[in-house]
């Protein structure tokens, strides 16, 4: 679980919004997305070694339950920090951009 102080979003220069992630957050994500991206290399060489096709399919779901795992953290994140800070500012326009953003996560 995230502490809410691990990823805050905030207003930058101008509108556009940034994340301040904890280190140990950014290593964590950049760890998975890194063992991620290796195993999308993986994937590209079993195609070209014509593996069986069942056999790369397993692994594409592997890589998608990764996926999956760095959005939740990503995800819980914005929600005990920038979602409830929008929240208490009044900012209701954040619900419809969470709901949009929860049904992409979901397809």
């Amino acid at each position: 679980m995230l502490a809410a102080e691990e990823a805050c979003c905030h207003t930058g220069d101008g509108d556009e919004r940034k994340s301040h992630h904890s280190d140990k957050l950014k290593k964590n994500l950049t760890t998975r997305l890194n063992r991620i991206e290796g195993q999308i290399r993986g994937i590209k060489g079993l195609i070209e070694k014509d593996t069986y096709c069942d056999d790369v399919l397993n692994q594409i779901a592997a890589i998608q339950a990764a996926l999956n795992g760095v959005g939740k953290l990503l995800l819980e994140g914005h929600l005990k920090s920038c979602v409830v800070e929008r929240i208490r500012e009044g900012d209701q326009d954040i619900i419809d951009e969470l709901l949009v953003t929860v049904n992409k996560l979901m397809k």
